[in-house]
């Protein structure tokens, strides 16, 4: 760091003025090395982008989970290049922390990382094939992965137990979780949403990635009611979350959600809850809404039936 040899040069002029001096620096060096946040104009680009890039790398190195990961584009396109604080050291203490809690659907976040320089674009060229990025999430802070969630129902109990960390250390940083909608059957959640709920951890902020299919099958003949297309809005305010719902793939609207939900956080008495709207698949025409695609590489055939982002 910067910050040692005007340290060494005030030692002599006491404590107070060491400790001041090295937070002026610190607070200079954070400044300058802030990820540049997009224009909104750009997201869709850089989100289309991403969309390329995923189905790319994926077909060429055999990773089947391709479909999870495109429902989930345009809400981690906003929260990495518009909505979250982050900071070219992946260990800054006072970055905003998001756990991807459908971690098999975790392609679309390693593009991200890529992109954004924290991992290298060699890991990802070759992840599933022996880089240090796997096929589901694994938790290496380091690299900006901060909870590890292979098994689904973790990542809303851990980023619960985050921002309540954070609440006790008076830190100011947002805590994200994007959960998917089948993931939401895991009771661990709703144990996680009673907490944050009692704590009124209002820096919670939940997007969950409703593109109602689970694995193989819709969720409708799952656990669902049928034909009950406001169900999980119903029961997370019934839990006593803010609740607000929105077309998932409406780049400019998730942005306005997440953007007035920070700067109204300090009147908000519960954490906020999104639900939105998505496509499994989204951007593949072979693939959408498709449940064998849950797990299955497209032919070259079925690839050529186009896309949405050319």
């Amino acid at each position: 760091m910067l910050l040692i040899a005007s340290v060494g040069s005030i030692e002599d002029k006491g404590q107070k003025l060491t400790i001041f001096s090295r937070r002026l620096i610190e607070m200079k060096e954070t400044t300058e090395s802030l990820l540049e946040k997009l224009p909104e104009a750009l997201l869709r680009e850089k989100a289309n982008f991403i969309r390329r890039d995923v189905i790319r790398v994926a077909v060429a190195n055999g990773a089947g989970h391709i479909a999870p990961s495109l429902s989930c584009v345009d809400i981690l396109t906003v929260l990495y290049y518009k909505a979250m604080n982050l900071s070219r050291d992946p260990l800054w203490e006072n970055r905003d922390r998001l756990v991807f809690s459908k971690a098999h659907g975790c392609y679309s976040l390693y593009a991200i990382l890529a992109d954004r320089g924290y991992v290298t674009q060699q890991d990802w060229e070759t992840f599933y094939r022996g880089s240090l990025l796997s096929g589901c999430a694994e938790r290496r802070v380091e690299h900006g992965l901060e909870a590890g969630c292979g098994s689904l129902g973790h990542g809303l109990p851990i980023a619960t137990g985050m921002a309540f960390g954070a609440r006790l250390q008076r830190m100011n940083h947002q805590v994200y979780c994007i959960v998917g909608d089948g993931e939401m059957q895991e009771g661990s959640n709703w144990e996680a949403l009673q907490f944050a709920v009692k704590h009124q951890l209002t820096n919670l902020a939940i997007v969950i990635d409703n593109n109602k299919l689970q694995a193989m099958d819709f969720l409708d003949n799952i656990l669902t009611v049928k034909g009950r297309k406001d169900d999980l809005r119903l029961k997370l305010e019934a839990f006593g979350c803010l609740v607000e719902e929105c077309d998932g793939h409406d780049i400019k609207t998730i942005a306005t959600i997440l953007d007035r939900w920070r700067t109204r956080r300090s009147t908000f008495l519960a954490p906020q809850a999104l639900v939105a709207h998505t496509i499994k698949g989204y951007g593949l025409l072979c693939m959408e809404n498709i449940p064998k695609f849950h797990f299955r590489l497209p032919s070259e055939e079925e690839l050529k039936m186009g896309n949405r982002y050319e």
